[in-house]
């Protein structure tokens, strides 16, 4: 991948104007003061700082719990999440079966408590009543 001037960073093109420069001039320079040079930016360049790059994953690129060799604690940190989630799971569904229960029973308690018995309810006429009457 090339990059462009306008795609490098200021300090990368000082640094090229400076080198060109350099360059330039050093042609009316002696040899010895040449050769000086020269050396001079060899071991500059061997010392540079390389970038740092981030690893792309760690335990040889492979991700896993890995409860190989660790100490206790980090099993038991790396099997934590996973009993609390599954302990959150069995607290919702808890939960839920609560609320629907009382729903139904809210339900069931109305219908006993009504005027009309429960069977009033099946009947497929009384249905039928229900749905004229609602259009009167």
């Amino acid at each position: 991948m090339t990059t462009t001037d306008h795609q490098r960073l200021p300090a990368d093109r000082f640094g090229q104007a400076v080198a060109a420069r350099l360059a330039a001039g050093s042609d009316d320079l002696p040899y010895e003061v040449r050769e000086r040079l020269r050396a001079a930016r060899v071991r500059a360049l061997a010392a540079r700082k390389q970038p740092e790059t981030a690893p792309l994953a760690m335990g040889g690129g492979v991700a896993a719990l890995g409860l190989g060799e660790r100490s206790w604690f980090n099993r038991i940190a790396s099997v934590l999440p996973l009993v609390v989630l599954a302990a959150g799971l069995v607290v919702i569904h808890s939960i839920q079966t609560d609320r629907r229960a009382t729903e139904l029973a809210e339900v069931d308690a109305a219908l006993l408590t009504d005027d009309l018995p429960p069977a009033a309810y099946a009947d497929p006429g009384f249905l039928q009543y229900l749905k004229s009457g609602s259009a009167d």
